[in-house]
């Protein structure tokens, strides 16, 4: 089974217990807590992810770390049964999936929107209203500075890419000069 799809799994299960007691926000957080956790540290993921190492050390660890991050028990039963499974070291799949299934849940859009410069917070807040409009869901934007856009903005929503950068239109004219010469 592939990782995305065990991802899936997990993630959906865990929306659906969050969404019903409405702990969704803090739930996010605490995972992406988590996530960052374990990605800075890999000798923790070397730990969990090694068969050789027993579950009983792997499990007061965890249990150690917990109690030290003080997580609410949602999400401590959640880590659990991941470290039973052998798939808290999936926790960054897992995380991202959920926060996908919160948004399809919410009916949020997640757009990726690249610059060539930094843009102002009232530019960024105009451009999340003109998405909005068109999609006719709320949108959650994350904003990338790639200079070598010379100019302009990409967006990314899903699948759909919309490319106004100043390197694109000038790529498209190379090749317009490219195919009269011919």
């Amino acid at each position: 089974m592939s990782i995305e799809t065990v991802a899936r799994r997990y993630a959906v299960a865990l929306t659906d217990i969050v969404l019903q007691d409405g702990t969704a926000a803090k739930t996010q957080e605490e995972l992406s807590a988590w996530e960052a956790m374990m990605t800075s540290n890999p000798e923790l993921n070397q730990v969990f992810g090694n068969p050789t190492v027993p579950y009983d050390q792997k499990q007061n660890l965890l249990q150690a770390l917990i109690t030290r991050a003080q997580v609410r028990p949602t999400i401590a039963n959640f880590l659990k049964v991941l470290l039973q499974n052998n798939r808290l070291t999936e926790l960054p799949a897992i995380n991202r999936r959920f926060v996908v299934e919160l948004d399809k849940r919410s009916h949020v859009v997640s757009a990726q929107v690249t610059t060539a410069r930094p843009m102002a917070d009232d530019t960024r807040e105009a451009l999340r209203h003109q998405i909005a409009e068109m999609v006719g869901q709320q949108v959650r934007l994350e904003f990338t500075v790639d200079e070598n856009l010379i100019g302009g903005i990409v967006t990314r929503i899903g699948s759909t890419v919309f490319d106004g950068s100043v390197r694109s239109q000038l790529e498209e004219i190379r090749e317009e000069l490219k195919g009269s010469r011919q």
